[in-house]
């Protein structure tokens, strides 16, 4: 029954579904193919279907399996992650109920509704007492920056632009660690699920306390896209109109949000490649990748994929810096 899970994993899978069930036996074990950073399987037991998943062995600032384990338990707790069952940090191993999740596409009343939803689970989120610190956004981005750099992924100088951007974006924009609040920080559609009633986020890796704007950006970056949706969402969040400085706010926190899944991308494949030299940043339009993706000629989380992903998000980076609304919302968040 164990076969499909890797040999130095299996005394773990044993314990851990012993001590989450007992004597009742496992009937399936089934890989779920998808996962960028874990292992991941479907299990039934007893005629219901549980997720088991190990996390990778890398361990960073970010990479906590112990701070992250606090935060999905925490969320759990809260009904914003799918309950747990048994969970073991320092294996980095971790039972919990599967989700059958639907598109997001199917959710009813369309995306101003699905924007309404966001906002609302941001705003059940946030509620949960403060997450364990990790440090403040703008120098986790800085220090991935640094990482990839000295990878040599990218060429000398292909990446100046970016950094001399982001050192813009750190020295505008106000941290304030009493502010700070729970956070997913990794909130983009394959990590929320749809299960035909409500909405779940999984996959707390990257949960830590952070500001409050991260997980909002994140889920107007992809989802909420339009000026009106992301008005929708930000009041179901915040239960109030936004402002300009708000809107400012929130304009200079995506360009943050989308250097960071460049670096996080571009790091994935200089660690899986670390012979491979980029000497240009060619890539598709957000919305070609985005139908790439969507009619199966990308699959998500391959190698492949991860390299064009970050040639995207450096892209709509650079792009971003380059428009007068950027320069407006940087210069109003400059001066409060």
């Amino acid at each position: 029954m164990l076969n499909s899970i890797p040999e130095d994993r299996r005394q773990m899978a044993r314990a851990a579904l012993k001590a989450a069930f007992g004597p009742t036996a496992v009937s399936l074990i089934k890989p779920i193919v998808g996962g960028a950073s874990a292992l991941i399987y479907r299990i039934e037991v007893g005629g219901r279907p549980y997720l088991l998943r190990f996390d990778s062995f890398l361990r960073d600032d970010v990479r906590d399996p112990p701070r992250a384990y606090r935060c999905m338990q925490a969320a759990a707790e809260a009904g914003i992650a799918p309950a747990i069952r048994y969970a073991d940090a320092a294996a980095g191993v971790v039972v919990m109920d599967f989700i059958e999740s639907r598109s997001l596409a199917d959710y009813p009343g369309g995306l101003e509704a699905l924007s309404r939803a966001l906002g609302h689970l941001a705003a059940r989120l946030q509620a949960i007492p403060p997450f364990p610190a990790v440090g403040d956004y703008p120098s986790i981005i800085g220090g991935m920056f640094d990482r990839l750099l000295r990878s040599r992924l990218f060429a000398d100088g292909l990446l100046d632009a970016h950094r001399e951007g982001f050192e813009r974006i750190r020295a505008a924009y106000p941290w304030n660690d009493a502010a700070l609040v729970s956070s997913h920080n990794d909130s983009h559609p394959g990590n929320i699920l749809f299960d035909g009633q409500r909405l779940w986020l999984i996959d707390w890796e990257t949960a830590y306390r952070n500001d409050p704007l991260v997980d909002i950006a994140i889920m107007t970056m992809y989802v909420a896209a339009t000026p009106d949706l992301q008005e929708v969402l930000i009041r179901s969040w915040s239960g109030r109109p936004s402002d300009g400085l708000l809107r400012a706010r929130l304009l200079v926190m995506r360009q943050l949000t989308r250097l960071f899944y460049a670096l996080a991308n571009g790091f994935f494949v200089a660690t899986a490649r670390p012979d491979l030299r980029e000497s240009d940043l060619a890539a598709p339009t957000p919305a070609a990748f985005r139908a790439a993706l969507d009619d199966g000629r990308l699959i998500s989380n391959t190698f492949e994929t991860q390299r064009i992903a970050s040639r995207v998000a450096l892209r709509a980076f650079l792009e971003g810096l380059a428009t007068p609304a950027f320069a407006d919302a940087l210069a109003i968040v400059r001066s409060g």
